[in-house]
C-alpha cells in the first residue's frame, strides 16, 4: 500500500467515525474502536467499548437536536489523525443552542482506534498529535 493511499484510508475513517456520530449511531461509532481503546476527554477517561458507548449515549442524551462537522482532519503518519470538530445543538428542555469546538487526536492500530484524545485547546492538541506521530514513527 502506497503512502497516499494509506494516508486517505485514515482520513476516510475518521470522516466515517464523525458521519456515524453526527448521526447519533452509537454502534457504528464503537466499531471505529478496539476492544481496548482509551478515550481521554476533558469530563474524564474512559477504558474500553462500554465505557466508551455509555459517555457517548450520556453525552448524546443531553441533546433534543445534534449535529457534529469535521472542519479538518489529518494524517499525521504512523497512525495518527488530528481533527478539528464543531459539536452544536439544542440541550434538553433549552430553546438554545450550544456549541462545542474540540480536537480529536486517534491513534489507530489494525485499522481502529486503540486511543482518543480529545479536548478544546485546538493548538495543544496539534502540537501534541505531531509530537506523537513523531515518536511512534
Amino acid at each position: 500500500m502506497t503512502e497516499e493511499s494509506a494516508t486517505a484510508d485514515l482520513v476516510e475513517l475518521v470522516r466515517g467515525l464523525v458521519g456515524a456520530l453526527d448521526r447519533c449511531d452509537v454502534d457504528t461509532f464503537v466499531s471505529f474502536l478496539a476492544p481496548d481503546a482509551v478515550l481521554a476527554a476533558e469530563v474524564g477517561r474512559f477504558e474500553g467499548v462500554a465505557a466508551i458507548r455509555g459517555f457517548i449515549e450520556d453525552w448524546l442524551a443531553n441533546y433534543e437536536e445534534f449535529a457534529v462537522t469535521l472542519e479538518e482532519v489529518r494524517d499525521l503518519g504512523n497512525g495518527v489523525t488530528f481533527g478539528v470538530l464543531r459539536q452544536q445543538g439544542r440541550l434538553v428542555g433549552s430553546s438554545g443552542h450550544v456549541q462545542l469546538r474540540h480536537a480529536a487526536v486517534y491513534v489507530w492500530v489494525d485499522g481502529v482506534i486503540a486511543r482518543a484524545i480529545t479536548g478544546p485547546d485546538i493548538d495543544a492538541a496539534r502540537a501534541a498529535a505531531e509530537r506523537l506521530a513523531e515518536e511512534r514513527g
